[in-house]
């Protein structure tokens, strides 16, 4: 049976356990985060196809379940593309992390083209593809995630061309200056503009594509509208006052979309009700005392600014002795995958600040900077948002940013601060939250200080605001509107 609906994603929504000398198929343990969101789109069809790859060596290849099904979820099944370890490094390791995450995250310093292996990214991109248009009915939607699938609208768009196909861009999309340095450009664009629909977070990366666009091909501007609703106009690093909703170019329409994901507040809810997570929160309390709590939540990336928060910190405590064994800054910067080699610089800063911070300010009651390089575990993870004063998420570019939304989530408008770059996508949404550059050292030193020193009252005024506007468009809200531009959808020529 063809499927009506056809997600492609890098990632496999399933976990693989081996249960009596047999490998199962089972839902993810954890159901935060965008997977699950995606999947709840499969509740509305008859039969739908998630496509991702899957890394297998020689010694699988014989064995290889091309198709798999999940276990207690029967209305789609998961197509996976078999890539073998060189495949995998090149498409994802190399290609999209050294030469387009610097990029799409305006670090142009950090890339460099000469190591990308071009031909194996498409050729990938042509097997998703290709996939996607065996599993398609005629008049399904396909819905492809983020850079590392650029290139699949185009192939799919000459295999099938009368298919609905839609497109989400995760991560942030540059200034037309900044994308434009990828040698690769004219193809990524020209493949992008098959789409009946192309998604972004908020407004000013919408119209950042249309300037790449119309800086490379003779695309037409159809319709243009103001940004309204709860994305901040005007004021701040990442407002825009209005947008580009329509395109038209080689005779076909392009209608652009800005729209934030948001997270899930019934499951972070759920989380907080758990025993778990209350005795995690009651230790967490028991060890802190009267100490104040900071806490920074993400990976090991050049872009999320660890370094920047870790400065700024040291100099905090070198400027305010009165803080000292006062203030606990808890940071889970969870390590890269091994073979991403563009992280081991990053790392090796961040335990080396770690260590100095430490090294220096310690006392025998009270170490400044616990690192968590290792995930931790969900229950104890909402436990320190719940627990801490301060959520300091101030990376120098980010998509969007759901550490934020989860944290405001956790603290159910009631107190807490966050501190929140103007860089992230997020920004857009929370002007409550005390907005920072993370690029100034003046800016970060201020921000952190405001939040230490800011009264209960102002704290639930502004939590409270960013509450109701988290709680409001959050993940389910963001899935029911996609939903109907979907249902609305067509493939339109003018």
């Amino acid at each position: 049976m063809k499927s009506s609906l056809v997600i492609l994603y890098h990632r496999e929504p399933h976990d693989e356990i081996i249960k009596d000398g047999k490998i199962h198929y089972v839902r993810k343990k954890s159901p935060n985060g965008i997977v699950p969101t995606l999947k709840s789109f499969f509740a509305d069809v008859n039969q739908g196809t998630w496509i991702a790859w899957k890394q297998i060596n020689e010694s699988q290849k014989d064995d290889f379940e091309e198709r798999v099904n999940i276990e207690g979820e029967a209305n789609y099944s998961v197509r996976r593309i078999p890539l073998n370890d060189e495949q995998v490094k090149q498409f994802y390791h190399i290609t999209s992390k050294e030469a387009f995450w610097p990029i799409l995250h305006s670090f142009p310093y950090h890339f460099t083209s000469e190591t990308a292996e071009w031909e194996n990214f498409k050729n990938i991109n042509r097997l998703f593809a290709e996939a996607a248009c065996e599993e398609a009915a005629e008049d399904a939607i396909i819905w492809i995630h983020d850079y590392n699938l650029w290139l699949a609208p185009q192939y799919i768009r000459e295999l099938k061309p009368d298919a609905r196909i839609a497109f989400f861009h995760h991560t942030p999309f540059p200034s037309v200056d900044v994308f434009n340095i990828l040698p690769w450009r004219d193809e990524i664009v020209e493949s992008l503009l098959c789409c009946d629909i192309v998604g972004f977070h908020i407004p000013r990366y919408s119209e950042n594509f249309v300037n790449v666009a119309r800086s490379l091909k003779p695309v037409k501007v159809l319709k243009q509208e103001a940004v309204d609703g709860h994305m901040t106009p005007v004021g701040i690093a990442l407002a825009e006052p209005e947008m580009t909703t329509q395109l038209s170019y080689k005779g076909q329409v392009v209608n652009i979309d800005a729209f934030p994901v948001g997270t899930n507040p019934q499951f972070i809810q759920s989380v907080l009700d758990q025993i778990e997570t209350k005795n995690r929160l009651y230790q967490i309390k028991e060890e802190l005392g009267d100490k104040k709590l900071i806490i920074a939540a993400g990976r090991v990336d050049y872009v999320k600014g660890n370094e920047e928060k870790l400065l700024a910190y040291s100099r905090l405590l070198e400027e305010n002795e009165e803080l000292r064994g006062k203030v606990s800054f808890v940071m889970t910067c969870v390590q890269a995958a091994a073979g991403m080699r563009v992280y081991d610089t990053a790392q090796s800063t961040i335990e080396q600040l770690v260590g100095q911070i430490n090294g220096r300010f310690a006392k025998l009651d009270w170490m400044p900077v616990r690192l968590f390089t290792q995930p931790i575990p969900l229950p104890h993870l909402i436990a320190y948002y719940k627990a801490a004063d301060i959520c300091w998420t101030t990376p120098l570019r980010d998509g969007l940013n759901l550490v934020a939304k989860e944290y405001v989530v956790a603290h159910e408008g009631q107190d807490g601060v966050l501190v929140l770059s103007e860089f992230v996508g997020a920004a857009v949404e929370l002007p409550d939250a005390v907005l920072t550059n993370p690029y100034s050292v003046g800016k970060m030193d201020q921000a952190i200080k405001q939040a230490l020193e800011m009264s209960p009252e102002e704290q639930k005024e502004r939590m409270s605001k960013m509450y109701q506007t988290v709680t409001t468009y959050d993940v389910k809200y963001w899935a029911d509107r996609l939903l109907g531009k979907f249902k609305e959808l067509k493939h339109e020529t003018i």
